[in-house]
């Protein structure tokens, strides 16, 4: 495992993997889609893994993550949660599922 990997499984908040990727970054968009870039990023990591020789230049391995954060972060200040469908909440309301608004709530129904 190279140096930057040790550091990089330590991060925690969104803006964390910004900074140490040295990645610039509009705060109302992470705020808004933070769940969706992070998840969207991991999706590109696993490509990533998938595709990385196990002996391969950790430099050119950390460059390639900082551009799947990228890429998923740029995702997100074109498209929305709901085009991307990346939660199985987004992919549920497609089947039908209705949801309905009762203002009495809970309580009152029977």
């Amino acid at each position: 495992m190279e140096p930057w990997e040790t550091e990089y499984r330590k991060l925690v908040d969104a803006e964390d993997y910004f900074r140490f990727f040295d990645v610039d970054y509009d705060p109302h968009v992470v705020s808004v889609n933070r769940l969706h870039i992070l998840r969207k990023f991991g999706e590109l990591c696993v490509a990533i893994e998938k595709e990385w020789p196990e002996q391969g230049s950790g430099g050119k391995k950390k460059e390639a993550y900082r551009t799947a954060l990228l890429s998923a972060y740029e995702t997100f200040l074109t498209r929305t949660a709901q085009d991307e469908k990346l939660f199985k909440v987004f992919r549920e309301n497609q089947s039908g599922i209705n949801v309905a608004f009762h203002p009495e709530g809970l309580e009152k129904r029977s």
